[in-house]
């Protein structure tokens, strides 16, 4: 072996133990840096994976993250969000809240009540049952709900808070699953944020009779999303 060669393999660990402790070291920086800055951790979020359905959009996954964590499915930080902190959940103004929902229309269905009611009739709750089997592999349950913009906002308030839980009262009735609230989701809108359009009236409904935007808000939205998060 002459020197150069000697040379050689002496000299070659002192180059790369140097070049694999700055990788180290910069691993470890992105790590941190991931971990300390909430941008980086959701535009991780909403990156879809291949068993993700198309409406899985980057603004929808992080929604649904906003709306598990605040009302209720993550943190276990209460039981639903009323109107004025739904709003603020949602960073969105009303007509980009439900252009999120519209690409669900194939598997959501809305819940209709008589005017000044909480209550489900027969036909609503045949559909609530109807829509939480069809669970297939999501994991989360949103149940979205609205007042028609009659009476007081207070009252309306009230009426929206009513529908969503009468929703879930009836989910854990029915099912008697003890896990069950670890995956329904409840946001009451009142009748200020995100109102329902005469379009919605062409989609699932619990009632197929004639349907006016004040009908169609009288309502519940439901419907499972299949969104990693």
């Amino acid at each position: 072996m002459n020197d150069y060669t000697r040379r050689g393999l002496v000299a070659a660990p002192a180059l790369l133990i140097p070049m694999f402790l700055v990788k180290g070291w910069l691993g470890a920086a992105d790590a941190r840096l991931q971990e300390s800055d909430p941008s980086l951790q959701e535009s991780k979020v909403a990156i879809a994976t291949v068993s993700e359905d198309s409406y899985c959009t980057p603004k929808l996954k992080s929604i649904v993250r906003r709306v598990a964590t605040s009302c209720g499915l993550i943190s276990n930080g209460g039981r639903g969000c009323q109107p004025m902190v739904a709003q603020q959940v949602a960073q969105l103004s009303d007509e980009d809240f439900n252009a999120l929902f519209r690409p669900l229309s194939d598997r959501a269905r809305i819940i209709q009540f008589d005017a000044d009611a909480i209550d489900l009739d027969a036909s609503g709750k045949r559909s609530v049952v109807e829509a939480w089997g069809a669970q297939g592999g999501a994991s989360f349950f949103f149940v979205v709900a609205r007042a028609s913009p009659d009476g007081k906002t207070e009252h309306n308030e009230a009426l929206s808070a009513g529908r969503a839980k009468s929703v879930l009262t009836h989910l854990e009735q029915h099912f008697q699953d003890p896990d069950l609230n670890k995956q329904v989701g409840l946001l009451w809108l009142g009748e200020g944020f995100a109102q329902l359009g005469q379009e919605f009236c062409d989609w699932n409904r619990s009632r197929m009779d004639e349907c006016t935007p004040k009908e169609i808000n009288r309502s519940a939205f439901i419907a499972w999303i299949d969104c990693a998060i």
